[in-house]
């Protein structure tokens, strides 16, 4: 139980997987969390073929009553938890006109990516507090360029993501002291299972200058960055706000 050990919510696919592919790399022990009931044998030989620890547990972020239980998971699984990956979440439940949107459909989005997500931090926050430190911890919550850049046409899921970036701001104010680390990570427009029903308009968009890099972007984009937080090698930095996005949000005439 030397190594490191890192929770990844919504791991087991997309984002969450390129994340505790790229941590498991960088030496971390890996705890996936996410809904189906069971892993994959795919899922599985992705973590252990790096030669790391695997350990999983069915959770539905949106429920809080659980956070205590996927947290005694990771402690029981690597006796430490020296890195949260805040990946889980939704979209929006159902695009089209903002003045259309339903409550309940505002309220799933929040619960799942802004609610469980905050609560899930504080969990994992004063589990981490509760333990000396043996190595770099942090907390790096996946948000998004809607943090920012409005789309009406799924303002709730914008709101949400919005929510989280300023959670993360106050979250990395509480525990700068702490030397915990912890980061904000906005994706733009990336490859996963999640797009692919919109690849199509989105290959025009690039195509057309949306993305001035001039190409998708790549779950192991995020991977990457994520590793490079966890490492400790930024951890004056904490607070901050990292772009992955091809220059997506940059403003420009």
């Amino acid at each position: 139980m030397n190594r490191p050990a890192a929770i990844v919510t919504g791991g087991a696919r997309g984002i969450g997987l390129a994340c505790a592919e790229a941590l498991a790399d960088a030496g971390f022990d890996i705890l996936v969390a996410d809904l189906a009931d069971d892993p994959t044998k795919r899922l599985i030989e992705n973590i252990t073929t790096r030669r790391a620890a695997f350990a999983y547990h069915r959770c539905d972020i949106a429920d809080l009553a659980d956070h205590t239980t996927l947290v005694g998971a990771a402690m029981r699984a690597f006796g430490r938890i020296d890195c949260l990956v805040n990946n889980a979440g939704i979209g929006a439940v159902l695009r089209g006109d903002l003045l259309e949107l339903k409550p309940e459909n505002f309220d799933r989005a929040i619960a799942v990516n802004l609610r469980g997500t905050v609560f899930l931090s504080q969990a994992v926050a004063k589990a981490m507090l509760a333990r000396p430190a043996v190595s770099a911890r942090s907390i790096i919550t996946i948000t998004s360029v809607s943090a920012t850049m409005a789309s009406p046409e799924r303002a709730d899921y914008c709101v949400s993501k919005a929510g989280l970036s300023m959670w993360v701001k106050n979250l990395a104010l509480r525990l700068a002291a702490e030397n915990i680390g912890v980061f904000e990570v906005r994706p733009g427009i990336i490859r996963t299972d999640m797009t692919s029903s919109v690849s199509a308009k989105y290959d025009a968009l690039i195509e057309g200058g949306l993305v001035p890099a001039k190409r998708w972007g790549e779950a192991a984009d995020i991977g990457a960055v994520v590793a490079a937080l966890a490492s400790g090698k930024f951890g004056f930095s904490t607070g901050s706000v990292i772009d992955v996005d091809g220059a997506l949000s940059v403003p420009r005439l």
